[in-house]
């Protein structure tokens, strides 16, 4: 202290004051009772959240003079047996007293009451061509030994059976054992083996689902995945599509019934007997704007087309589109389809699953003339690189106008389109020019001057 001051050249004989309030005394929890010391000191003397234990409900140890306890070698017998064996454990003998009765895990063994079966029962009820007596006395043997465990009667069983036949053959005896036994159906009618019917053949295709489903790959469930996942868009965009129509229908179809009918109907093949036609009322019908179908401008909507047979409506439109683009690349269109895995006609040809097929096959055909373009452009670049001066025919972007030009303008208005090539953006017939690529882009110096121009250029001196 005597140093300090002298640091801070404060004299040695000076007192200052200093604060004589007494000091707060911090008083020591107690320990509670029933805790141990060590347990308290670990908890930092904090009082727990949630004892563990009640102090009230634990019990006091009894004075160890009180009871005399031994543990005894001694026999006993389980009722679970029948063959009355007698074994030996160790017992806790308190006060020379025997513990008595049955075994404690006795209550544990559990049986399977296995029908027993006469030989006249047999011969009534049992008699089947694929199993003999022998092998079905074997079977229930067997039950009654493993307590139905058909895995381990399987494999003990001869001749070799599978699981499936030997709980077929059980289940079906002892149902009809029971019925035979009962007085009345009813009274037996709650039994499990009567009210749940065993199925082998729903049995086997479980099993067999159940080992594909185990055997996939992570690959395979994420396509079962998204396969779900589609489906459920598709029926969720086609519950919506339904709900659209039927709320456009009242607005479309007329207050008062009609009384015009017309009768549509598809040609019937030779020989065969034509049904009679089905009267189908004169009623508009519209097709519902879905995220799927909006901006369709090609769908015909013209107002002759109204209620039809589904087998008609597609072969009109088909026919259209056909003889727009040509047998030949109808074909094309055909294998390019079912390259897809698209069938060429629809299973269900409905005028809206009509109408995505028939633009299914305009985007197909406008693939394939393009590709055609695209091929047509490619040989030309390379016989331009081997002959810059050669000369080329033009590209055939579009046929040449024949006497079939009205008929294929008339079947793509038909289609929804114009009589404009939606493909190219040029009119049908429209030929293109032979051009040759200038000099100055070919990379070739130009040919000298000739006439009066080449006169006009000399120098005066010559």
């Amino acid at each position: 202290m005597a140093d300090a001051k002298e640091i801070l050249g404060l004299p040695k004989g000076v007192v200052h004051s200093v604060d004589k309030r007494p000091k707060p005394v911090k008083e020591t929890p107690k320990k509670p009772d029933g805790v141990s010391r060590e347990v308290y000191a670990l908890t930092g003397g904090l009082p727990l959240v949630m004892p563990a234990l009640d102090i009230s409900n634990l019990k006091k140890r009894p004075p160890l003079d009180s009871d005399k306890i031994s543990w005894q070698w001694l026999p006993f017998t389980s009722s679970a047996r029948i063959d009355n064996l007698e074994l030996y454990h160790w017992v806790k003998v308190v006060n020379g007293v025997r513990p008595t009765g049955d075994y404690a895990f006795a209550k544990y063994n559990k049986t399977v009451d296995v029908v027993q079966y006469t030989d006249e029962e047999y011969a009534k009820y049992l008699t089947d061509p694929n199993w003999t007596r022998h092998e079905t006395d074997q079977l229930f043997d067997l039950c009654r030994q493993f307590d139905l465990r058909f895995i381990i009667i399987a494999d003990r069983f001869t001749p070799s059976r599978s699981v499936e036949e030997l709980k077929n053959r059980y289940y079906s005896a002892a149902r009809a054992i029971l019925l035979a036994k009962a007085p009345s159906p009813e009274e037996v009618s709650d039994h499990p083996l009567v009210k749940d019917h065993y199925n082998i053949i729903h049995e086997v295709e479980r099993k067999r689902a159940l080992a594909t489903m185990l055997s996939q790959s992570r690959q395979q469930e994420r396509e079962d995945a998204e396969l779900l996942a589609e489906a459920k868009r598709i029926t969720e965009s086609r519950q919506n599509a339904k709900n659209v129509e039927e709320t456009e229908l009242p607005t479309t179809a007329p207050a008062a019934a009609p009384t015009n009918v017309e009768v549509e109907k598809s040609p019937a093949p030779a020989g065969s007997t034509s049904p009679s036609p089905i009267p189908q009322p004169q009623v508009p019908v519209s097709v519902p704007q879905t995220p799927s179908t909006a901006g369709i401008s090609s769908v015909p909507s013209s107002p002759k087309l109204r209620a039809v047979l589904r087998t008609t409506i597609l072969g009109q439109l088909m026919q259209a589109s056909t003889s727009s683009s040509g047998a030949r690349m109808g074909k094309r269109i055909d294998q390019t389809l079912q390259d897809l895995g698209v069938n060429v006609k629809p299973k269900v040809p409905t005028k809206l699953v009509c109408t995505e097929h028939l633009e299914l096959r305009k985007d197909i055909l406008a693939f394939l003339s393009l590709q055609k373009q695209v091929q047509w452009k490619e040989s030309e670049l390379s016989m331009l690189r081997e002959n810059p001066y050669a000369d080329f025919p033009p590209t055939p972007s579009t046929p040449k106008r024949s006497h079939r030009g009205d008929h294929e303008r008339a079947s793509m208005r038909a289609l929804g389109g114009s009589d404009i090539d939606s493909f190219t953006g040029e009119r049908i017939g429209k030929r293109d020019h032979k051009r040759k690529a200038p000099a100055r882009f070919l990379d070739v110096p130009p040919s000298p001057p000739q006439g009066k121009r080449a006169r006009k250029l000399k120098a005066p001196d010559s």
